[in-house]
């Protein structure tokens, strides 16, 4: 009977690990993307106005949350204001390779939790984030958390689920994300990704994106 248990809870384990590595990209429940939210939707929260959201609309995209907190920032709020915003819109962090600055900008996170979220770097799939900080927070803290970061994907390699967890992108820049590979180098993802969106929109995917080493 123990040996049983001890089975399923492995092959639960399995499953759970596999599934998390397909999300290179935290899942978002309650924090939506800065760069994606429709504009009458960012003026419903808080502290905004119909006149900040077509503002901010119109800076579209930001590349780093600090561009966004700059443009909040600029429009009068309050840096409790922004604070408060940040529990429902944000630009996720490159786990990698987002300063400190960037980090302290998620709501909750203080010091400490600045540390640990350095100590691990380099990540090499969200799912490293989620066993190692899983030691400091509990469950509900670690979702949380995830909806604010992200582990580039490769573009050689990711799967249709890794690609999917991008914002704003559906199946139709799925294909296109895939039709090109393999891809020699950022420049040629640059390249074929241009023919379809603006090179603003191509910075913004551009920075969830990586080229493995051959």
């Amino acid at each position: 009977m123990k040996r049983l248990l001890l089975i399923t809870w492995l092959a639960i384990a399995l499953v759970a690990s596999v599934s998390a590595a397909h999300a290179q990209v935290g899942k978002s429940v309650t924090i939506a993307d800065a760069n994606t939210i429709a504009e009458a939707e960012l003026a419903k929260l808080p502290g905004m106005t119909a006149t900040i959201a077509k503002s901010l609309v119109a800076k579209r995209p930001f590349l780093s949350v600090t561009v966004l907190d700059q443009a909040l920032t600029g429009a009068g709020l309050t840096r409790e204001q922004i604070s408060t915003l940040y529990g429902r819109i944000f630009v996720h962090i490159n786990l990698n390779t987002a300063s400190k600055e960037e980090i302290l900008l998620i709501p909750g996170v203080g010091q400490r939790m600045l540390h640990e979220f350095e100590e691990y770097r380099p990540y090499a799939a969200l799912a490293v984030f989620h066993r190692e900080i899983d030691k400091y927070v509990d469950d509900a803290e670690l979702a949380r958390l995830e909806q604010y970061v992200f582990v580039p994907i490769d573009l050689n390699s990711a799967s249709d689920a890794d690609i999917l967890t991008i914002p704003g992108l559906g199946s139709r820049m799925l294909r296109e994300f895939k039709e090109y590979r393999p891809y020699d180098g950022i420049e040629r993802f640059r390249r074929e990704i241009g023919k379809y969106v603006s090179k603003e929109e191509v910075a913004r995917l551009e920075r969830y994106v990586t080229i493995g080493k051959k």
